[in-house]
């Protein structure tokens, strides 16, 4: 019973894809690089943080920011660097600034133009046509009516 209990815990917990040979030896800057790493993107694994992600690629994403705050780097200037080198795709929240400004913006713009057009479109419907109750001139209702008696 204790050996399937011991096989359950290791079969639920949690795989880290951080090794321990990258681990740094200082918690201060190692709790920093893990702070910077959950908010970079796996460029293999699209929407997952490096430090979830066991890509080769993630691991040296890793290693990159280590040697950057090793280096005496700040968050900022590393996540810059970073940024720099593999630009902002790398950001798993991006900012909303420059070119990406057009991107979160068009999301809203485009509902409301669509709600514009559907708004035109049932007014210019429910309004009543001029003359004539089904919205045909006298003389086309005399044209029907000569074409419904033949």
């Amino acid at each position: 019973m204790k050996r399937l209990l011991m096989i359950l815990v290791l079969v639920a917990s949690p795989v880290w894809a951080v090794q321990p040979d990258e681990v740094l030896d200082d918690p201060a800057l190692e709790a920093r690089a893990r702070e910077l790493s959950k908010d970079l993107r796996c460029l293999v694994c699209r929407n997952e943080s490096i430090d979830d992600s066991n890509a080769d690629l993630a691991r040296d994403l890793r290693l990159l920011v280590r040697e950057r705050l090793v280096a005496g780097d700040s968050n900022d200037e590393a996540m810059a660097f970073i940024v720099d080198r593999y630009g902002e795709y790398v950001l798993l929240n991006p900012k909303t600034s420059g070119s990406n400004l057009v991107l979160w913006l068009a999301g809203p713009l485009m509902l409301l133009l669509a709600g514009g057009v559907g708004a035109v479109y049932l007014r210019r419907r429910s309004v009543a046509p001029v003359s004539g109750e089904d919205g045909l001139s006298d003389e086309e209702q005399a044209r029907l009516k000569k074409i419904m008696e033949k």
